[in-house]
Order: structure tokens, then sequence, then C-alpha cells
């Protein structure tokens, strides 16, 4: 890759606390790409009452308004997932669901901290025992074995394609893919064996997982399940990058500069803890701009 960044920030969610961030970082004139489908918003469906100066108003319509405002100011914006994210000399490389590869300075992690479950029998109790939100944090315990990942999204179709390289079978469990043409096209070559349309009815296993029940009828005798709705996470995305979490492994820790233990990696809104709150998603949002398009900045050659 080049000596020079794609963008100098890159915003990873597209909810209240990306777009506030996205809009501060635009406004202190650097390079600003927005990656993730703002229907995954957990702001999407709700109906906001208690935002000042706001009497009414859907989760939805905020959104829209939001972007509208950073495009103005030449965000760019690709409704797209991030699958992996990685340190190169200095840059952060990112790789998304189809297929590109961007580089850039600075990076704010908006995406969010509620993990989506299936509310299935099984799902709770065999928690730690076959069943897992996370295949980057425990794919390596099944080598050689039979698993299946839940999921309709990017998240679970590329955590079905890592895992045909660790275990013996993988079933991908999905309703209907919603992924980018690349992610399609590499999972059709692969050895995953695909059910769709199809729904997870239960997670079957005593004192570990021995199998699952689709919606169809359909059992399959696997030891691991691994459920993985909608984009990558937390865990799936900072981790690798060694980005420091709180004692349960659910929010970046920060400062109150939005920096993490990491140069040039910030985070802002649910993803750095509670309260889940739209005001404080945005005052986030806010800091965390300034801070990254500063870092940004700071590599800029003089005039």
């Amino acid at each position: 890759m080049s000596d020079y960044p794609d963008y100098d920030v890159v915003i990873l969610g597209h909810g209240p606390a990306g777009l506030q961030a996205a809009l501060h970082s635009a406004r202190k004139k650097v390079s600003v790409l927005i990656l993730g489908r703002q229907s995954e918003s957990s702001l999407f469906k709700a109906h906001i009452e208690n935002y000042f100066s706001l009497f009414s108003m859907t989760g939805e319509q905020m959104l829209k308004a939001g972007r509208e405002q950073v495009e103005r100011f030449g965000v760019k914006i690709s409704e797209e997932n991030v699958l992996s994210i990685e340190n190169d000399n200095g840059f952060y490389a990112l790789r998304t669901e189809n297929g590109k590869r961007i580089k850039c300075r600075a990076i704010v992690f908006a995406t969010g901290s509620k993990r989506n479950k299936l509310g299935v029998p099984g799902e709770k109790t065999l928690l730690g025992k076959g069943v897992s939100y996370c295949v980057d944090c425990d794919g390596h315990f099944f080598k050689g074995k039979k698993v299946c990942v839940v999921g309709d999204g990017s998240a679970a179709a590329d955590s079905a394609l890592t895992m045909q390289h660790i275990a013996e079978t993988v079933h991908l469990i999905t309703n209907g893919l919603e992924i980018g043409e690349s992610l399609k096209n590499e999972l059709e070559k692969s050895s995953v064996v695909i059910h769709t349309p199809a729904k997870l009815k239960q997670i079957e296993g005593a004192e570990e997982v021995t199998g699952v029940v689709l919606s169809d009828g359909t059992s399959l005798a696997v030891e691991g399940v691994f459920i993985e709705l909608g984009a990558k996470g937390t865990l799936e995305l900072a981790l690798p990058l060694g980005i420091s979490l709180d004692d349960e492994m659910q929010y970046i820790r920060t400062n109150k500069k939005q920096e993490t233990n990491l140069p040039g990696i910030f985070a802002a809104g649910d993803i750095t803890g509670r309260p889940w709150q739209l005001a404080k998603a945005v005052g986030e949002g806010c800091i965390a701009g300034v801070e990254a398009a500063d870092y940004a900045k700071s590599f800029h050659s003089p005039q």
C-alpha cells in the first residue's frame, strides 16, 4: 500500500455517536469515511422524547437528517461492514465485506455494544459450554469438531469462513444472507454447508452442546454453536488489535478525550459503557471526532 492513507479518519458505526464524530472531524478539514449500515443502529427503530429541544422524533428521522448533514461537509459513507482491522506501519488497514482494503490514520469505534441473542432454548444454559458469540475469541477451542454458525449478516458469513479452517464441518444457518458480493462469492466457493432459509429452533445438550434443531425439524449433530448476528462487534474487532476492554470484556476503555490505549484509536457511544443514552453518544462522538481529526492532522505536511 502507499505511504498515504485513503482517509484521515474512518468512523465505524452509522448511529448518533458515529455521525457526530464524523461531523466534527470533517469540520476540521480532514477526509472522513463512515462504514456501517444505518439500519443496524439501535437508534434506528427508537422514538426520541428525552433529548434536549426535541419533543418527539423517530430515530430513523434523526439518523437520516444526520446523514444529510455530514454529507454536506464532505463525509463519505459506505454502507458496508468491517471484517478486520490491522496495524500497518503507522496506519490502520481495514478489510470490508466487499473486499475493499482501506488505510487510515485514525479510527473512531462507534459500533454500539449490545449483542443480539436468539432467545432459543439452550442458548443461555449452554453459554460457555459450546455456545459462543465470538468466533475470533473461541473458535480455536473447536479444532476438528463439528460446529454451526447462526446469522444473516457479514459477521456470520466471515465467521463461517474462518471456522472452515479450524473445524471438521461448518454449518451456516441463515434465513437469508444480507452481505456484499465479494463475501458471498467467497462463501459459495467454500466448504461451508449453508442451510437457507432456515432458523435455529433449539440448542441441545445437558453439560455441553450436542446438537441443534432447525425450524423445519432438521437435526444437526454439532459441538459448537456460534451466534453471530449483524456486524462484527467489539470483541471481534478490538481484541486482535490489543484495544483495552473493561473487566467484563464488553466495553472499550477510554479517557476523557475518548482515546483508547492505542494511538489513533478512539471510541464513543454505547461501546464505552452506560448510560446507553442518545445525549451521551452525541457528546462522546463530538469529542472523539475532534480528537481523531487532530491526531490525523498531526501527520499532515506543513503547507
